[in-house]
């Protein structure tokens, strides 16, 4: 009954989660696609974002890496709007509990279930020839950690990530069954759907930092001249004719999304201003210098500052550290462990 009673004191406020690796280089595609929809989210719900660097040593084999590009994603996840007052902005390894749910996870979800996740068996197949961590079988179990540590009642997650929750909820339900009611069930949500950013030179493809060319990707912290060239060189057609038109005229349909979300303008109010292709790239071009410019600033800002900004992140590292612990306190009061005394 205390379980029940801790758990339903939590859902007043619809309570999100949406965590983020930090590998790679955040680009235009992530930001229009998914990051303002996380600045704007955070006053309409309780708002968690993880930087889940224990997930990405799963990739990451060389020392002295993810401390930088955790703190480089810190800073843009600040820059491009998130306030460490409202959003909970964390590091998932400051978080010990973290790692210790994970194992009570992974003695609750089965080898079999591990085995049919259709991400693995991908990603396990593309590094056939390489190194291939067990920390990609068990990632679920870590994933469900994350998830379950918060109460998330809501996942905002694409369909490639679906059966991850789907999994989680079957590892609560259990531990549920087994040790009584301890964890909400979270339910996967489709995120509010973001602009559809494409690869500028490949526009059949979506912007991605698994690319085989930097050419078509604009970068969060490319500088201006970087960020023009690439929409001058913006791959599109032949005909000359501004239509949107996303399956047979791909190039010209991702430079009015991305121009329409720029300047919040609706493509249908766009299509009357464009006669010629080169004015179109270059205004997109302008308008994303325009749209990126206070952000890499911002970026720039914060990165000469590492004091500020190890402040900042340890505002929801302490709100995050709260609530993870009376979480992993539950769990063990369900189980039985024994009290440190």
């Amino acid at each position: 009954m205390r379980n029940r009673v801790a758990i339903a004191s939590v859902q007043e406020v619809t309570r999100v989660l949406s965590c983020i690796q930090p590998t790679g280089t955040v680009h235009l595609g992530n930001y229009l696609g998914a990051l303002v929809h996380w600045v704007s989210g955070q006053h309409e719900a309780e708002v968690f974002h993880g930087i889940v660097d224990l997930h990405a040593l799963t990739v990451t084999d060389q020392p002295k890496v993810l401390g930088v590009q955790t703190l480089e994603l810190g800073a843009m996840l600040f820059a491009v709007g998130l306030d460490p007052e409202r959003a909970t902005v964390f590091v998932q390894s400051h978080i010990h509990e973290h790692s210790e749910l994970a194992w009570v996870m992974e003695c609750t979800v089965s080898f079999g279930e591990l085995s049919r996740m259709t991400q693995f068996k991908d990603k396990a197949a593309k590094r056939e020839t390489d190194f291939v961590s067990a920390g990609l079988f068990t990632y679920p179990a870590l994933q469900a950690a994350d998830i379950l540590l918060y109460d998330a009642q809501e996942v905002p997650v694409g369909d490639d990530q679906r059966q991850h929750i789907e999994m989680t909820r079957d590892i609560a339900v259990r531990f549920n069954h087994r040790f009584g009611e301890t964890f909400i069930l979270p339910r996967a949500v489709h995120p509010k759907m973001g602009a559809r950013v494409m690869d500028l030179q490949d526009p059949s493809s979506k912007m991605s930092k698994s690319a085989h060319s930097d050419a078509g990707i604009v970068y969060m912290l490319d500088d201006n001249e970087a960020i023009m060239r690439k929409f001058k060189r913006a791959v599109t057609d032949s005909d000359n004719e501004v239509r949107y038109e996303p399956e047979t005229k791909p190039g010209i349909a991702n430079l009015l999304e991305i121009l329409s979300a720029a300047t919040t303008t609706p493509i249908e109010s766009l299509l009357n201003q464009y006669e010629q292709y080169g004015r179109l790239k270059s205004d997109t071009g302008e308008a994303v210098v325009a749209l990126l410019e206070p952000i890499r600033s911002r970026h720039e800002e914060l990165m000469s500052d590492p004091a500020e900004l190890t402040r900042l992140l340890a505002i929801g590292d302490g709100r995050a550290r709260t609530i993870a612990a009376a979480t992993l306190h539950r769990v063990h009061a369900a189980i039985g462990l024994l009290p440190r005394s």
